[in-house]
């Protein structure tokens, strides 16, 4: 895989001015412009302010949760112990993610923007997770070694002794539809209805005490500071230097951003990312507020590209392995169908709307499993899905699908 090295030499400087650093112990007046600072690196009295432990915990239980797909000695109380972790229970190989908090579960479709006033969709969408995790033990594990058919659910090796595929009996793999779908109802909802929604960052007197330098506890972050973070390490945490990531550090947006980055059609937008993360919490230092908000609708923009042109890319190589390598083909429609989902989490600048609502995104997905799913699904189809994603965006599918 590709990576991508965020060298100083490469960075693009924005043609404003002033703050990379945090340092004012709130006596230095709020500047109207900031300057993109080199790195995601910020600092008060010569500590950093930088924190997103929990991004990172959640990061890595999704990464071991995923893995837990491929063990059948899994039960589905396994699965949904690691889903819905609770504090001190030994549902994870590191003990860390034992001793935390934290779930993935309790941040799945839980932002303030699109859920907080919708509880009953968000209860879906969890169940639809759970969903998974049952029907993958009771459904997929009993015909492990079964070869799968139209119908019915088993294995399908890709060709030349390639990789094995674990699908239901539409074809669809369920491993990747959770994971794909996580992409969007856990790290995008999070980072772009979340953690940079006004309505989080601006909550109470957050404005206030960040104007006046007035800390978070024992902390050593502003509350501002610290909720844009958070919004980084849902994208960022599991880099090994989060201050200089390099791009495939875990196998969710992460991975994806740099997948689309490759692309010629779509270079530069992992830096046009990783930009106005940085210029958007030098932004919150220096007070500049308007700053902060054009760089979320920014990551906004380009986050929810990145969902739209994988889905694309997947039913696209889902289409040109049909009926030369069905295991290849349900892999990839496996992966577009999550990508798929995850387009009701999406967010178009400006606006509080996603590129696809939710009532359109179930219409897109039921599409791909009308009969006997991907088993049946035509090109014809595949097409007219892919139109349908590319048109709502500024990129062809030709762009996306290469």
């Amino acid at each position: 895989m590709k990576k991508i090295a965020f060298g100083l030499a490469a960075l693009a400087t924005l043609a404003l001015t002033s703050c990379s650093s945090d340092d004012d112990g709130g006596n230095v007046t709020p500047t109207t412009s900031v300057t993109t600072p080199d790195t995601y690196t910020f600092e008060r009295d010569g500590s950093t302010t930088v924190n997103f432990s929990g991004q990172t915990t959640r990061i890595q239980m999704a990464q071991e949760l995923i893995a837990g797909f491929l063990d059948t000695s899994n039960t589905e109380a396994t699965l949904d112990a690691m889903f819905a972790h609770e504090e001190g229970n030994a549902d994870f190989s590191d003990a860390d993610l034992n001793a935390s908090n934290k779930s993935i579960r309790s941040k799945t479709a839980a932002s303030t923007d699109y859920f907080s006033a919708n509880t009953t969709d968000a209860a879906v969408i969890k169940a639809i997770f759970d969903y998974y995790i049952f029907a993958q033990v009771e459904d997929v594990f009993p015909n492990w070694t079964t070869i799968a058919t139209a119908g019915y659910a088993g294995q399908l090796q890709q060709a030349g002794g390639g990789t094995t595929r674990y699908v239901n009996e539409q074809g669809l793999e369920y491993n990747q539809a959770f994971a794909k779908s996580l992409i969007g109802a856990l790290m995008t909802d999070q980072i772009l209805n979340n953690y940079l929604s006004p309505l989080v960052l601006d909550a109470g007197d957050n404005v206030a005490n960040n104007d006046a330098a007035v800390l978070d506890g024992d902390n050593n972050y502003t509350t501002m500071e610290h909720k844009w973070d958070e919004a980084y390490g849902y994208l960022y945490g599991n880099e090994d230097n989060p201050a200089v990531p390099v791009l495939g550090a875990d196998n969710f947006l992460n991975e994806y951003l740099s997948r689309v980055d490759s692309d010629t059609d779509f270079n530069g937008i992992a830096m046009d990312v990783y930009n106005a993360f940085k210029l958007g919490r030098a932004a919150i230092v220096a007070k500049d507020y308007d700053v902060r908000d054009a760089q979320a609708d920014i990551i906004r923009e380009k986050i929810s590209q990145v969902i739209a042109v994988r889905a694309i890319y997947y039913l696209q190589q889902g289409k040109n392995n049909l009926g030369t390598s069905n295991a290849s083909a349900f892999h990839a429609l496996s992966e577009a169908y999550g990508f798929i989902y995850s387009l009701q989490f999406t967010r178009k600048p400006g606006t509080t709307e996603p590129y696809f609502s939710k009532d359109e995104v179930l219409f897109l997905t039921d599409s791909l499993m009308q009969g006997d799913g991907f088993w049946d699904v035509t090109a014809e189809t595949l097409d007219t899905l892919s139109d349908t994603i590319s048109a709502e965006f500024s990129f062809t599918t030709e762009q996306a699908g290469s």
